[in-house]
C-alpha cells in the first residue's frame, strides 16, 4: 500500500475518533433532566387519639303519649268548638261545650222528684214513730206496726234512689263541657259543630305536655351496647339536631325484622320545630377509645374505595409518591379514623389526591 493511502486511512481514523470523543462529552453534559413535579403538597401523620364510639340507627319522631278525649254523654248537640288543630291548651281547659237544655230540664224534673221522695221519707218517719209509741197499748196490731216501719225504709230508699237519680243528672251536665285531661296541643280534631255525639265518639287528640320521642330500630345484636339514660343526638333533615337521652328498651324483638325499637326523649324538640312523623337518623353515644385518624382531607375516593398517598424519601426537596389503599372506620370532626393500611410513622399528602397518580412525583413544601 502506497503512503498516500495510508495517509488518507490515518486521517479518517482521526476523524471518527474525534466525532466519538466530541459525542461523548456532549452526552456527559447533557444530563437527564429532573421531573416536573406534579403538585406542592403538605405532610401529615396519622395520629393516634381517642374517638367517639357511636351507634347510628333511624327512627321516626312520635308523640310520647297522645290522649283522647271523647264524648261522655250522648244525645246531645255540639254547640261550640273552642279549639282547632295545633292550640296549645292547658289541663282543664274547656274545648268544646254540648247543648245542656234537656240536660237541666232532667235536672229539674230529678230534683222535684228528690224533694217528693224526701217528703214522703219524713211522712213515713212520723207515722213509724207514732206506730212504735202506740205498740204496747193494742191500739194497733203487731203487723200494722211493722208496716207502718217497713213504709219507712221503703220510704228511705226511694229518697236515696232519687237522690243519686240526680246526681247521674248533674253528672250529665257536667259532661256536657269536654276539657283537656294534661296540658298539650290538640294534634287531631274530629268534633263537628252542630253534630250529635254519641258516649265514647273521639272529638279530640292531644299530644300530652307537648312531649316529643324518638322511636329508633335497631338489630337484636345492637341491642346490648344500649341502655337508659345514653346521650343521643338525632338529625331530622331541614332542622337543628336535637340532643335526646334513652328512656327505655324495647322488651321485645319484631319476629318478622328481627329489629326492636329504642324510646329516647327529646326535651324541646317541639320548640325546634320538629313534628310527630318526621323520619331523623340518630346516633347513640357509647364512649371513647383509642384510634388511628388522618384528616378528611388526606383521603381520595377512588371507585368506591379509599386511598391515601403516602411519600417516599425526599430528595432535594422532591419526593415520590405511592397511592396506599385504607379501610376507614369512625368519623369525628374533620377526622377519619383508619382501621388498616397505615402506621403512624407514615408521611402522608395532607390534601388534594384528587390530582394524584401512583408514582408521581411532588414538591414538599410543608412537614
Amino acid at each position: 500500500m502506497n503512503q498516500a493511502k495510508i495517509g488518507g486511512i490515518l486521517a479518517l481514523l482521526a476523524v471518527v475518533n474525534g466525532f466519538g470523543i466530541s459525542a461523548g462529552r456532549s452526552e456527559q453534559l447533557t444530563a437527564p433532566p429532573a421531573p416536573n413535579p406534579a403538585l406542592s403538597v403538605n405532610v401529615v401523620h396519622p395520629t393516634l387519639r381517642s374517638l367517639p364510639l357511636t351507634l347510628a340507627a333511624n327512627g321516626s319522631v312520635s308523640a310520647w303519649q297522645e290522649a283522647v278525649i271523647g264524648a261522655e254523654i250522648d244525645g246531645l248537640r255540639l254547640a261550640e268548638v273552642a279549639v282547632q288543630v295545633g292550640d296549645a291548651v292547658k289541663k282543664g281547659q274547656v274545648l268544646a261545650l254540648f247543648a245542656e237544655e234537656t240536660v237541666l230540664a232532667d235536672v229539674a224534673q230529678s230534683r222535684a222528684a228528690l224533694a217528693e221522695a224526701e217528703a214522703n221519707l219524713a211522712d213515713a218517719r212520723l207515722n213509724a214513730k207514732r206506730a212504735q209509741e202506740v205498740a204496747g197499748s193494742g191500739a194497733l196490731s203487731a203487723q200494722q206496726v211493722a208496716q207502718y216501719l217497713t213504709g219507712e225504709k221503703t220510704a228511705q230508699a226511694r229518697m236515696q234512689s232519687a237522690k243519686a237519680q240526680l246526681d247521674a243528672q248533674w253528672l250529665r251536665r257536667r259532661h256536657t263541657r269536654v276539657v283537656a285531661g294534661d296540658d298539650g296541643v290538640i294534634a287531631s280534631r274530629s268534633a263537628t259543630l252542630g253534630a250529635v255525639a254519641t258516649t265514647g265518639q273521639e272529638l279530640f287528640r292531644l299530644i300530652r305536655q307537648n312531649r316529643l320521642e324518638w322511636r329508633a330500630e335497631v338489630s337484636a345484636a345492637e341491642l346490648a351496647a344500649l341502655k337508659p339514660g345514653l346521650a343521643v343526638s338525632v338529625a331530622v333533615p331541614g332542622f337543628p339536631r336535637v340532643e335526646g337521652t334513652v328512656r327505655t328498651v324495647a322488651p321485645t324483638v319484631d319476629a318478622q325484622t328481627r329489629n326492636a325499637l329504642v324510646y329516647v326523649d327529646l326535651p324541646g324538640a317541639a320548640a325546634q320545630g320538629l313534628r310527630p312523623g318526621m323520619f331523623g337518623h340518630g346516633e347513640f353515644h357509647l364512649g371513647a377509645s383509642a384510634g388511628l385518624s388522618v384528616p378528611q382531607q388526606a383521603l381520595s375516593l377512588r371507585e368506591g374505595f379509599s386511598y391515601v398517598f403516602r411519600l417516599g424519601e425526599v430528595r432535594g426537596g422532591l419526593a415520590q409518591v405511592s397511592q396506599v389503599k385504607v379501610q376507614a372506620g369512625r368519623r369525628f370532626d374533620d377526622q377519619v379514623e383508619i382501621l388498616t393500611g397505615l402506621s403512624p410513622e407514615d408521611k402522608l399528602v395532607s390534601s388534594g389526591g384528587a390530582f394524584l397518580t401512583d408514582g408521581d412525583t411532588v414538591r414538599v413544601v410543608g412537614k
